[in-house]
């Protein structure tokens, strides 16, 4: 996903903001002059040495399709998804200084994921993704080719793996905690309903695991923070700038 640019590009676009190369008459273009610069991609940002280019945002809001519970329909930005990919950018780069951790992904892995996906995934529902017409006339529906989707899952997976190596290890759930979801968070939701809740004993595992992925979250956002704070994230274009300036202004005030 994120293509490394010739040390002389990068400089020239470090400069404009823009990453271009020049075509000659005899182009696909006929009308294009001889010479004239020719925008074939935008660099927004520099993490770490890493570039981020438009179209990579771009692909991210396309794969996001694929992730409604984490991407509301109709609600992504550009802005938001540069933040995931910045993000992302800074866990893979941490995944590859940690070489001793086993994060490989077998393909049967990501095919049953996927396929969990297809099945599970709402807006597949009208596109019958559980057959192979179906998920393929969903993709094409969504800009995506299976390659590249598979690609991408695999890569979604060992971040998961890495995230729950890395934090799940060190978390803790007292009986104290899972008692005090229980009395807050469960038992409201079936008083509300008239119906009699279930006993603790039997919703301990999964309110443990609520706790677990709660407390992980919490983990992630702060190490991810640090790594905003440590690294060096440079946003070259000025609009992702001012927009994720104008953004995080908002968000403070809320």
């Amino acid at each position: 996903m994120k293509r490394m640019l010739a040390l002389a590009t990068i400089f020239a676009a470090l400069a404009t903001g823009r990453a271009v190369a020049y075509a000659q008459a005899a182009a696909a273009d006929p009308a294009q002059k001889a010479g004239q610069p020719v925008v074939l991609d935008r660099i927004i940002a520099v993490i770490n040495g890493d570039v981020l280019l438009e179209s990579d945002v771009q692909e991210e809001m396309r794969f996001a399709v694929l992730e409604p519970f984490s991407v509301a329909p109709g609600s992504d930005t550009s802005i938001l998804a540069a933040r995931r990919l910045a993000n992302r950018t800074l866990i893979l780069q941490q995944m590859r200084a940690q070489q001793h951790l086993d994060l490989a992904i077998p393909d049967d892995q990501v095919e049953a994921s996927l396929n969990d996906v297809r099945n599970h995934l709402p807006v597949c529902r009208q596109f019958h993704c559980a057959s192979a017409e179906g998920w393929k006339r969903f993709l094409a529906a969504h800009d995506l080719r299976e390659d590249e989707v598979f690609a991408h899952w695999r890569q979604r997976l060992a971040i998961l793996r890495f995230i729950d190596l890395r934090f799940r290890s060190g978390v803790r759930i007292s009986h104290e905690e899972i008692q005090e979801y229980y009395e807050k968070s469960v038992l409201p939701v079936f008083k509300r309903q008239n119906e009699k809740p279930p006993p603790l004993d039997e919703v301990s595992q999964n309110i443990h695991e609520i706790l677990l992925q709660q407390h992980v979250n919490v983990l992630l956002e702060d190490w991810l923070k640090s790594l905003h704070d440590e690294g060096s994230v440079k946003i070259i274009d000025p609009a992702y700038r001012e927009s994720s300036e104008n953004q995080n202004d908002s968000e403070d005030a809320d």
